[in-house]
């Protein structure tokens, strides 16, 4: 019996070619799936000079990976860098790296909108890659979801579909590139087509010519990394493919629920030691670890609490921005709820949790303080601002 299609065209007010049930149901931690004009009329977000420019900032995660074809060698540079960097690098066969996009430039953080039929905290950063001719960085295997959306230009993808194929790597280059590479399957995508790839399928992109990838991965932590986390004294080695896994994963009612499958996924992952906490203790580990999981950066709390009858009478006036660097996610708890912020718990009406949580990162301020349970809610964002999550800004 013939599997589903590798290969569709997205429709209009379907990205996916498909509604996100059928998505997650067949092709979701199961099959790769080229999405043809998933976005039409792509315009990228950032420029290559752009990116570049955010290369050089402080902070900013970016590499650059250079092939030397002849001798099959592989040069990695880390950044921050400096305009000289870029001035001596070859015509041809290097690729520029750039992580946690969406955290800098709002227009970037615009694109993981389409993608909120997959719970928020199972996202983890948009990646943008900029290559000249040749550029790209060998051919591996990621252990996450990954979609992987053609910018500008044009870019070779090489799959291996097979069931069981080798991931041996090379122990003679610093990146983890596979020692045998055989694809069944290669395509060359072009603006606004979206390759989706789940975890172990190898892979390998080349441009064709100039061209730029956003990279919209998945965060999918380690079985092992879950039961330090939780419990060091009790942890044990477990292999880096072990990981939270959801491939019977629905379309998500809010993205920033932490719901019970969620909890029941993360309980087998652990295993036994999961018993030693009961479900609201769980809960709290669990919603605490998701939201501080792989954060590059730590908001900065206020130097002065900020007064809440100030920020009462203020907020039917302000529009509430987060922190892009802090991570939300909630969980329901009878008729209120735990929302988690970059790994702190708070007690939260679900109305409010619900909001702050959601996927937009500008809230305004006079539907907050429309919500029920008001004064608790204030208490709650006054806290959420003091710790540098959020703050106010003037309309």
């Amino acid at each position: 019996m013939a599997g589903p299609a590798v290969e569709v065209r997205a429709r209009r007010g379907l990205p996916l070619g498909m509604p996100p049930t059928r998505f997650l149901r067949d092709y979701w931690q199961k099959c790769p799936l080229l999405i043809r004009g998933a976005f039409p009329d792509f315009v990228p977000p950032l420029s290559p000079d752009d990116l570049a420019g955010l290369a050089c900032m402080d902070g900013a995660l970016a590499r650059i990976v250079l092939q030397e074809s002849k001798r099959d060698r592989w040069t990695v540079l880390t950044g921050p860098f400096d305009d000289a960097s870029f001035t001596n690098l070859p015509a041809t066969r290097w690729t520029l790296l750039v992580q946690d996009v969406d955290k800098w430039d709002a227009d970037t953080a615009a694109l993981l909108q389409p993608f909120a039929f997959i719970p928020g905290w199972r996202i983890d950063d948009v990646m943008i890659s900029y290559a000249v001719d040749g550029g790209g960085v060998g051919a591996h295997v990621d252990q996450y979801d990954v979609f992987l959306l053609q910018g500008y230009g044009r870019r070779r993808w090489a799959i291996d579909n097979r069931a069981d194929p080798p991931t041996e790597f090379r122990g003679d280059v610093e990146l983890k590139l596979l020692k045998k590479f055989a694809p069944t399957h290669a395509w060359t995508l072009e603006p606004g087509d979206m390759l989706y790839l789940p975890p172990g399928v190898p892979h390998n992109g080349v441009a064709v010519g100039e061209c730029t990838t956003f990279s919209i991965g998945m965060r999918a932590p380690a079985a092992s990394e879950l039961l330090l986390d939780f419990a060091i004294r009790v942890a044990e080695a477990l292999p880096e493919s072990r990981r939270f896994a959801d491939p019977d994963l629905k379309p998500a009612k809010d993205s920033g629920e932490i719901d019970a499958q969620a909890l029941r996924r993360a309980r087998d992952a652990l295993g036994p030691a999961a018993a030693m906490l009961d479900n609201d203790a769980f809960a709290d580990w669990f919603g605490c670890f998701v939201t501080r999981y792989r954060v590059a950066q730590a908001a900065v709390p206020r130097k002065r609490a900020i007064d809440r009858g100030t920020l009462a009478k203020r907020l039917p006036h302000a529009l509430v921005e987060r922190d892009p660097w802090s991570r939300f996610a909630w969980h329901r708890r009878g008729r209120a709820a735990r929302l988690y912020a970059a790994g702190g718990a708070f007690d939260a009406p679900i109305a409010w949790a619900c909001t702050l949580a959601g996927p937009v990162r500008e809230l305004d301020g006079e539907h907050l303080a429309g919500l029920a349970q008001q004064a608790h809610g204030v208490t709650l964002l006054a806290n959420l601002i003091d710790a540098g999550h959020f703050r106010l800004r003037h309309r």
